[in-house]
């Protein structure tokens, strides 16, 4: 449902030619913000998955090429906007031990310098986008926000560090933040550096399908569950200050995830193992599933879509790009 609340509202969106970072920037357009999306500038002009957008909603949208790490162009990023919806991050795990200065200079810093222009421009709120990852493996599940944080990989490590930051300028300097933790999402738009496209891929393409390890469990949520927590958060003064899980409450182990898969596209089972696909067995996270019941009780959100639901529209989807994918390349 489109939230009239959006209606005209001035909003920047870091990391819009991402996966998550594009659905938000396309959620609000839809709502009739004006939008300011930040893509990570390259040589190619690419605007990411930003291009998969409707034309008629990205003749509305205002692209800007740029980068968080540079603290003085952040405070134009930021100029004029009341909303920031902060997304822009390296992600990927395994890559954070082969370059973790690179994640200290886009996950922590980026998001001090967003911080500093926020301050300086006094924005409205400022949503920043966590990962359940700091949680690392659960000492006890469903996992609630006051879990120990664990920094198992330099990523989660950069993800704490950011987070503290921003919970820090809350209390030092008064900035109306809310930090939220999406659990595992999936949905459309979606690389294959994730667990669910390349098992989707795979299986498409006839498979077998190689997995790493099949036994830790996720909490995976569809895109658009994430989206609407993401904006039902900024929007909702109760979340001022907070941090908020979003989640099913609800964890599936990679092996019947792709068992799950398998049925949906068709065709039979054949899983072989790949060692290329392990984690770093340090930063591996056996056991994530979220309680976010805080979310529900402060915001009165919940997600909508079954796991089932949300693989058949991603399944769906990537069929029609499959030529995009590259089923036999480990992307980290």
């Amino acid at each position: 449902m489109k939230s009239s609340f959006w209606k005209h509202k001035r909003v920047l969106v870091t990391g819009a030619g991402g996966f998550i970072g594009s659905h938000v920037a396309e959620a609000l357009l839809e709502c009739g913000a004006r939008v300011r999306a930040l893509v990570r500038y390259n040589s190619r002009n690419s605007w990411g998955q930003l291009e998969d957008l409707p034309r008629a909603l990205l003749r509305r949208c205002e692209v800007v090429l740029g980068d968080v790490r540079d603290g003085s162009a952040c405070r134009e990023y930021v100029r004029g906007c009341e909303y920031v919806f902060h997304l822009a991050a390296l992600i990927a795990v395994p890559y954070s031990y082969r370059s973790p200065l690179s994640y200290e200079e886009t996950n922590v810093r980026g998001t001090l310098n967003l911080l500093e222009a926020c301050r300086a421009e006094k924005i409205r709120r400022f949503l920043h986008t966590s990962s359940s990852e700091v949680y690392g493996t659960a000492v006890e599940v469903p996992i609630r926000e006051s879990h120990p944080l664990q920094g198992q990989s330099p990523y989660a490590a950069s993800k704490i560090a950011a987070d503290q930051f921003v919970e820090s300028y809350y209390r030092s300097f008064d900035l109306p933040v809310t930090i939220a933790r999406p659990f595992n999402t999936f949905g459309p738009r979606q690389s294959a550096r994730a667990i669910i496209p390349t098992i989707i891929v795979q299986a498409l393409k006839g498979g077998p399908i190689g997995l790493g390890a099949r036994e830790p469990v996720r909490d995976f949520m569809y895109v658009g569950d994430t989206v609407r927590g993401l904006l039902t958060l900024a929007r909702c003064n109760d979340t001022i200050g907070r941090i908020i899980n979003l989640g099913t409450g609800k964890g599936v182990s990679i092996g019947d995830l792709a068992r799950r898969i398998v049925a949906i596209v068709g065709g039979s089972l054949s899983i072989k193992h790949e060692a290329r696909r392990l984690r770093p067995a340090q930063s591996e996270v056996m056991r994530l599933i979220c309680d976010a019941s805080l979310a529900r009780e402060l915001a009165g959100w919940k997600p909508a879509a079954s796991l089932d639901q949300g693989l058949r529209r991603t399944v769906a989807w990537i069929r029609k790009h499959l030529s995009e994918y590259k089923a036999d390349m480990y992307v980290v």
